[in-house]
């Protein structure tokens, strides 16, 4: 496997400061990043706003639960605590595998518990879609079509206007 997108989120601490961790755990496999946006909680909506942003990131030898591994490794360098009553609680940190591709750009299929591909409420998430737009205009989300017309027309089109672009905010790697 070859390519991931992952989704990065943040509403505790230095919420800008644990997206760029993400960014230095993936580091040269960063392929591009996408602008950050300031949305409201989802889900659990007693916490503060979130900052979010995707990642496109390679690495040819990378099989997809590589990618999940790697996502671990930066919600417990961002100090990430799970609360097993709070499913969709505030965190320093959330990294989620959204879609991963093939050598031949076959995206990848899973039903296993732990990684389900593509995941399966991304269809669902303006906060994944919106800044996935901003890095691939013309992607197709696997099982669900095209982002624009997931932002537009289907359940994520309500949550759009909730959205606010945060361009004094960087995300780049601080290593």
């Amino acid at each position: 496997m070859t390519r991931a997108l992952l989704s990065l989120g943040s509403n505790l601490g230095d919420r800008l400061a644990h997206l760029r961790t993400a960014m230095a755990v993936f580091g040269d496999d960063v392929l591009v990043a996408s602008g950050v946006y300031e949305t409201p909680p989802w889900g659990d909506t007693e916490q503060p706003a979130y900052l979010n942003a995707v990642l496109l990131v390679v690495d040819p030898a990378a099989a997809p639960e590589d990618w999940l591994a790697r996502a671990r490794t930066a919600e417990d360098a961002a100090g990430r605590v799970r609360d097993p009553r709070r499913r969709f609680g505030p965190r320093t940190l959330d990294v989620d595998v959204v879609a991963v591709w093939t050598d031949d750009d076959q995206p990848v299929l899973s039903d296993d518990p732990q990684l389900t591909l593509p995941h399966p409420r991304a269809h669902l998430r303006a906060f994944v879609l919106r800044p996935w737009i901003d890095i691939q205009p013309y992607a197709r989300l696997p099982g669900h079509g095209w982002l624009t017309d997931l932002l537009t027309s289907g359940p994520a089109a309500a949550e759009v206007a909730e959205l606010r672009a945060r361009p004094d905010l960087a995300l780049e790697s601080t290593t």
